[in-house]
């Protein structure tokens, strides 16, 4: 049966090959591990990095949770160098990531001006990058996920940047990505292959590997990178059904360090929530990732700066303390 209101037909939507994009990254913005170049130091640092050692050596989680600007800040294979020595056990991300992922692996290039292609209705119609949604559509009741049938794909092409792929570092290292949409967030809902069954069936499964990972964060590690609303918000769910049966069972997760590295400026105790007539409040990185999921036996730690100078710093804290 129909719905009462009339829909967009997406059928009349004009698809360009990406070689008519002007793309604001390319592979020369990609950072090799160990040639940083911004600096960045915080006294918490060297805390962060043993809680990081002390949790792979007792085989705890560490998660990293991720918006798409460490990809676009070109950080890929900084991330690829943390999956790669087991550093991290799962990689959560946004839509936008497996987005710039995939563009970046298959034409060394990302990224395009909103303001430049929103003015015709260019933003986001872009061929190569819509067959996400075939590869997606492909793995719904297959039993996939999403970042596991994207990071598979990459990883069995034949494209000539694989190497910088996120999500095909985690297939072939066997680390979860787990991709987490909103419908309607990204580029990909725009086309006329997007099947929104498909992307929730396969983003679904992805929600709950995430939510069996955060299952071993006793003792464990949680980085939540330039994320404000979808990570805290995915993690929040899943801690709370990880606790749920963790309780029945007798057991607790409450020995957790958790750090958040970001741009907004934070003041005052960070370990007590932000009044509800501030701004600060209303982020929700402070309030549940850094208060309320660690108030019971864990801490939380705010790095400020920019994630091309924090990330390389954390990780060349971690390259000084662990043994490859």
């Amino acid at each position: 049966m129909a719905g009462r209101y009339p829909t967009f037909d997406r059928g009349r939507l004009k698809i360009l090959p990406l070689s008519r994009r002007e793309h604001l990254v390319t592979l020369d913005d990609v950072l090799q591990p160990g040639r940083a170049d911004m600096s960045f130091k915080h006294p918490d640092l060297p805390a962060l990095a043993e809680a990081i050692a002390a949790a792979r050596a007792d085989g705890s989680a560490v998660l990293l949770m991720m918006g798409a600007h460490v990809i676009k800040q070109g950080l890929s294979r900084y991330i690829i160098d943390l999956i790669r020595r087991g550093w991290v056990s799962l990689v959560a991300t946004n839509g936008a990531c497996a987005i710039h992922d995939w563009e970046l692996a298959r034409i060394g290039a990302t990224s395009e001006s909103v303001p430049e292609y929103i003015t015709d209705g260019r933003f986001g119609l872009w061929a190569e990058t819509g067959e996400i949604n075939d590869v997606v559509n492909a793995a719904a009741g297959g039993g996939e996920g999403f970042g596991e049938a994207v990071g598979k794909h990459i990883t069995e092409s034949d494209w000539p940047h694989r190497d910088v792929s996120i999500f095909a570092a985690c297939w072939e290292a066997g680390v979860p990505a787990t991709v987490h949409v909103g419908i309607g967030y990204d580029i990909l809902h725009e086309h006329p292959n997007f099947d929104a069954g498909a992307a929730g069936e396969c983003s679904g499964r992805d929600f709950l590997v995430f939510a069996h990972e955060v299952e071993r964060l006793e003792g464990g590690v949680v980085l939540c990178y330039g994320s404000a609303v979808m990570a805290p918000e995915v993690y929040l769910k899943a801690l709370s059904m990880a606790r749920n049966v963790a309780a029945q069972q007798g057991r607790s997760i409450s020995r957790i360090t958790s750090a958040v590295f970001d741009l907004v400026p934070l003041s005052g105790d960070l370990t007590a929530e932000a009044p509800k007539d501030t701004p600060e409040y209303y982020y929700r990185p402070y309030k549940t990732v850094l208060v309320r999921t660690v108030r019971d036996g864990g801490r939380g730690l705010y790095f400020r700066g920019d994630h091309r100078a924090t990330l390389p710093a954390l990780h060349r804290e971690l390259t000084r303390r662990i043994q490859t």
